[in-house]
């Protein structure tokens, strides 16, 4: 870091107009304006981000937008000039919208497993308990990832490219309010569109173009209007082809050579698509989804022997007595994070069901928080080396041993609800690692202070729980999660592999298959690879298709206009276009709790008693 980066040497920040005033001595970093912008900023894109996951199956990374939109903010607004503050407060709202993932992934679930016969119940968790669950997993997941930072980010130089990105904005502040105007353009723009659709299209979002065109039925050829999902396929470029490569090969390959090579059941199905779905293809993508994260896994064992050896490391270097600590938060105050946190999860874990025993709960709980230890460690390592994160994997094993550890005394029901509420603390705690250590890398990159960072993530990371919650009830009660509107690809497949196992009813050469190629993707070196095809295979390929012109869209951009273009213009637009969809789809849903039609009054008044269930 140059003399001229660091925050404690900032003399004056020049203006062009000479509007801006000059500074003198340190830069404001800490400050309860970048806290308030940063809860603000991190509530909205919690909620576009968690919608946006209950469709499309995976989450963005919502440091960029909170560094965007904080620099629209905080020095387009407000007028001031601080990169380290701004630093705290994307730290702090992306510490918010780390729930969107990780409880979009999990909780969900238990809606979509209570519409299964002997299951009924499950929906009616402690809802308190389970933000109380999913606070606790943030408190374990930064408590165990902090002391890892010296070692993985300034001794071993692990990329971290998303926190790079995120460096990159923060040093470029006349650029940052340039993306915020693009980016409240595409939110324009996508909020106008969304209405439209939903004006004209009602529910159904479908353009069925190859009906149209004389196309065959079997090719599924249809695409589903959300400026959204162009958006989000915009800003995974030519590494998300994946997605909708795992669609083509269904139904433009498969499908076709099934239809004349097939049995005469299986030839008879392909012209149609869905029933092609619900039979084959979805089995085999849940398959592939546990298969690539098991892979995953593997794959990681290397990064696993490193993380711990990088702890080791660090705990060297605190016994030598290396002044740089003095920048990092008490390793005191940690352990007791640490282990006041497992006594929570013991209470929560015997508290969630009525049955539960105190042996049985504290047995999850403790090998709950020593999983939450290894993922942290495996997940801090993985997203530094390549940005991806095997969140959901994590979650599906840790799910998978406390269904186990929990089916040996209780009832289906209880077994569900118990491991769900400690799984979601698990999921969330692994978010809030992952999302640490970006954002930790980011304020290395800008001379931020290691500790003031760590107290940032802790101040928001409590708040995400307690709204994503809330906009799941919201949404299962306005469209049903699991439906098409809202298929919850991840929740369903954590929700069937729980039901496969618990009624010893999985379709096991399905699953197998599934599982064999998605093992098999993940051991390719190439990443996220066979998520990516599995979620294609399980995904309705109209979704799946609109996502492709996304990608197709950077793809041509990158090479017709530059890559700079991209980060310049293209990707806050495409980022407004996922906020404008999600708020217009948010405030539509509330809208029909509060407002509904008399026809859908009894659909209102199940929200409005849910919400207030526990409020």
């Amino acid at each position: 870091m140059s003399d001229s980066d660091s925050p404690q040497n900032a003399q004056a920040i020049p203006s062009a107009d000479g509007s801006i005033p000059v500074r003198h001595g340190p830069y404001p970093e800490f400050t309860w304006t970048a806290v308030l912008v940063g809860w603000v900023i991190g509530a909205l894109i919690a909620v576009s981000i968690g919608y946006a996951a209950l469709i499309l199956g995976f989450a963005i990374e919502g440091s960029e937008l909170a560094a965007i939109l904080g620099w629209g903010v905080l020095r387009g607004v407000m007028r001031r000039t601080s990169i380290v503050e701004n630093n705290i407060n994307q730290t702090i709202a992306s510490a918010v919208n780390g729930a969107s993932s990780g409880i979009m992934f999990s909780v969900p679930a238990l809606f979509i497993l209570s519409r299964s016969e002997g299951f009924e119940s499950v929906a009616n968790f402690n809802t308190p308990l389970m933000i109380l669950a999913c606070i606790t997993g943030c408190v374990l997941g930064l408590a165990f990832v902090i002391p890892l930072r010296k070692q993985m980010i300034d001794f071993d130089r692990l990329a971290y490219p998303g926190g790079i990105a995120v460096a990159t904005i923060l040093k470029s502040p006349g650029a940052g309010v340039r993306k915020a105007v693009l980016l409240l353009g595409g939110a324009l723009i996508s909020g106008i569109a969304h209405v439209l659709v939903l004006s004209l299209m009602g529910e159904d979002h479908d353009w069925h173009a190859g009906s149209q065109f004389g196309l065959p039925a079997m090719l599924n050829l249809s695409l589903y209007l959300s400026v959204m999902t162009i958006g989000v396929g915009y800003l995974s470029g030519k590494g998300g082809f994946w997605f909708g490569c795992g669609g083509f090969i269904c139904y433009f390959l498969l499908s076709p050579l099934l239809s004349q090579f097939g049995g005469e059941g299986v030839a008879a199905m392909v012209s149609s698509p869905n029933e092609m779905r619900g039979v084959l293809y979805k089995p085999l993508g849940i398959g592939m989804l546990v298969g690539a994260a098991v892979g995953g896994i593997v794959a990681a064992f290397p990064l696993i022997a490193s993380a711990f050896k990088s702890m080791h490391a660090a705990g060297q270097q605190k016994d030598s007595g290396v002044n740089a600590y003095n920048d990092e938060m008490p390793i005191r105050f940690l352990y007791a994070a640490i282990g006041i946190g497992l006594l929570v999860m013991v209470m929560i874990a015997f508290k969630s069901v009525p049955e539960m025993t105190l042996g049985r709960a504290v047995t999850m709980a403790v090998l709950g928080t020593l999983w939450v230890w290894v993922a942290g460690v495996v997940v801090a390592e993985c997203i530094g080396r390549t940005n991806w994160s095997p969140l959901s994997g994590m979650t599906l094993i840790a799910v998978t041993i406390l269904i186990l550890v929990a089916k040996g005394g209780l009832d289906s029901a209880a077994t569900i609800t118990s491991s769900m509420v400690v799984g979601a603390a698990i999921c969330l705690a692994i978010s809030q690692a992952s999302d640490m250590m970006l954002d930790l890398k980011s304020g290395y990159l800008v001379g931020a202070i290691p500790r003031r960072q760590q107290w940032a993530q802790f101040i928001g990371a409590w708040l995400g729980p307690v709204i994503v919650i809330s906009l799941m009830f919201l949404l299962n009660n306005q469209y049903q999660i699991g439906s098409d509107k809202l298929p919850a690809p991840q929740a369903q497949a954590l929700a069937s592999v729980t039901e496969g196992i618990l009624n010893d009813n999985v379709p096991a050469y399905r699953y197998t298959a599934g599982a064999g190629l998605g093992l098999l993707l993940a051991m390719s070196g190439l990443g996220g690879i066979g998520v990516l095809i599995a979620l294609g295979f399980y995904m309705p390929f109209q979704i799946a298709l609109t996502y492709t012109i996304g990608n197709v869209l950077r793809i041509v951009s990158d090479k017709s206009l530059g890559t700079k273009f991209g980060h310049e213009v293209g990707i806050p637009i495409a980022a407004g276009l996922i906020v404008g969809e999600a708020l217009v789809g948010v405030g539509n849903a509330l809208y029909q709790v509060f407002f509904a039609a008399p026809e859908t009054a009894e659909t209102a008044m199940l929200g409005c008693q849910q919400l207030s269930r526990w409020m």
